[in-house]
C-alpha cells in the first residue's frame, strides 16, 4: 500500500482552493489536484507492506508526542512552485500562519520515520498544499505571472490531528483513505 503522512484541509476551504485553481485553468499542462483532497504532506512513505500499519501507526504517535505541538490555526495562502519558476513541476498553495508548527511537525516525523528505514528528504521542507502539477511547459508562462502577481488567500483551518493516509492509484487520480488519525 502507497502511504503518506499529512494534515488534511478541512472540506470548509475545498471551494477556495477550487476558485485558485480556477485561476490557472487558462494554463496548458496543468493536471489539478482534487480540491476536496488538499492536504499538506508532511512525509511520504511509498509502497509499505500491509503487515506494518500498526507498527507505522505508533510511530505516528510518537512522532507526535515528540513534536509537542498544540492545536493551532494555519493559514493558507500564497503561491509557489517547485522546483523554480523556469523549471515547474509543482504550483502550491502557501502556508503563512502556522508554517513553524508544521515544520515542526515534518521534522519529529522526518526523524522518526527515518529511525524505521525510510529514507530522508533530499530537499528542505516548504509547507504547503499541492494545487496542479505541470506534465508540459505550454502554460508555463502564465503560472510564472500568476505566481508572481497573485497572493490569494484561502482560509485559516484548525489544525487538530495528523494522518496517516493511503494513496490507491485509480485512473480518475487518487483516492485517500485516512489509516491512523493522531490528535495534536
Amino acid at each position: 500500500m502507497r502511504l503518506f503522512v499529512s494534515v488534511d484541509l478541512p472540506d470548509a476551504l475545498a471551494d477556495a482552493v477550487a476558485d485558485v485553481q480556477e485561476e490557472f485553468r487558462d494554463a496548458s499542462g496543468l493536471n489539478f489536484v482534487d480540491p476536496a483532497q488538499a492536504h499538506v504532506t508532511l512525509k511520504f512513505l511509498g509502497e509499505v507492506d500491509e503487515s506494518r500499519l500498526d507498527e507505522l501507526g505508533d510511530a505516528l504517535e510518537e512522532a507526535v508526542a515528540d513534536a509537542d505541538v498544540a492545536p493551532f490555526d494555519a493559514t493558507f495562502e500564497g503561491l509557489g512552485v517547485f522546483p523554480s519558476l523556469d523549471y515547474i513541476s509543482v504550483v502550491w498553495l502557501g502556508v503563512g500562519d502556522g508554517s513553524e508548527e508544521l515544520t515542526q511537525l515534518h521534522e519529529a516525523v522526518e526523524e522518526t520515520f527515518v529511525a524505521r528505514g525510510f529514507d530522508p528528504e533530499d530537499h528542505d521542507f516548504t509547507p504547503h498544499v499541492t494545487l496542479a502539477r505541470m506534465e508540459h511547459a505550454g502554460g508555463k508562462e502564465r503560472v510564472q505571472e500568476l505566481v508572481r502577481e497573485r497572493h490569494p488567500e484561502v482560509g485559516t483551518a484548525r489544525v487538530e490531528e495528523v494522518r496517516l493516509t493511503e494513496s490507491t492509484l485509480t485512473h480518475d487520480g487518487p483516492e485517500y483513505e485516512t489509516v491512523r488519525a493522531v490528535r495534536l
